[in-house]
């Protein structure tokens, strides 16, 4: 199936729901990107064992698809003092989910109760600051996006990095989630806030010493 290997298909079985999907990309550690930037592919990742956002986000699309769900991302993009996010996104009776690779304790995994997209994407905007000055940053949305229109590519299983994917990402028209005035009257995160934001599972050290 989509030239997986037996190995693949034996994890791929296992992680048989968005929860159990969502632990598995908890325990791998965080791309740093160290030796300069990656998009790595599904199967990179699965050998490579790291993983930023984008990255987690297609193993989980890829995994999901497995199990006959369409494999759909939405990308969340802040400003430019920011960095922007990508989380993949599932339906379960009638309402929306995400599984999101993230290293910090906010911009994780979302219960599938929400019945839009914006619903989903909001239930981001209040945790999604800067971590020194607690700047509000997100902006704006776009997706779900279907991967499946990069099956050409073999975007799944490719031994090479994939940087078409956030590419077209970025070129796709965004959806705003606020206006002028709105953002003008943004309060900033308060002190409790940014400690709970310092909050991160993989410490950079860490992931240095299992790489």
């Amino acid at each position: 199936m989509f030239d997986f290997t037996k190995e693949e298909v034996s994890l791929f079985r296992k992680l048989n729901s968005p929860k159990k999907i969502q632990d598995f990309l908890n325990a791998i550690p965080t791309n740093f990107e160290d030796d300069g930037e990656t998009v790595l592919s599904p199967r990179q990742v699965l050998k490579e064992r790291r993983a930023h956002c984008m990255e987690g986000a297609m193993l989980a699309a890829a995994i999901l698809r497995f199990h006959g769900y369409p494999p759909l991302v939405v990308d969340l993009t802040a400003t430019k003092i920011d960095e922007d996010h990508v989380v993949t996104v599932f339906k379960q009776n009638g309402h929306w989910g995400a599984v999101s690779k993230s290293n910090h304790a906010t911009l994780r995994y979302r219960e599938p109760v929400y019945k839009t997209i914006r619903e989903l994407v909001m239930s981001y905007f209040h945790e999604y600051y800067t971590g020194k000055e607690g700047i509000k940053t997100l902006r704006s949305y776009a997706g779900p996006i279907n991967l499946a229109k990069f099956d050409n590519k073999g975007w799944m299983t490719s031994n090479e990095d994939v940087w078409y994917i956030p590419d077209y990402l970025e070129k796709v028209p965004h959806k705003e989630i606020m206006s002028r005035s709105q953002i003008a009257r943004l309060r900033r995160a308060d002190e409790v806030e940014l400690r709970a934001g310092k909050t991160v599972e993989w410490e950079k050290e860490a992931c240095q010493k299992t790489s």
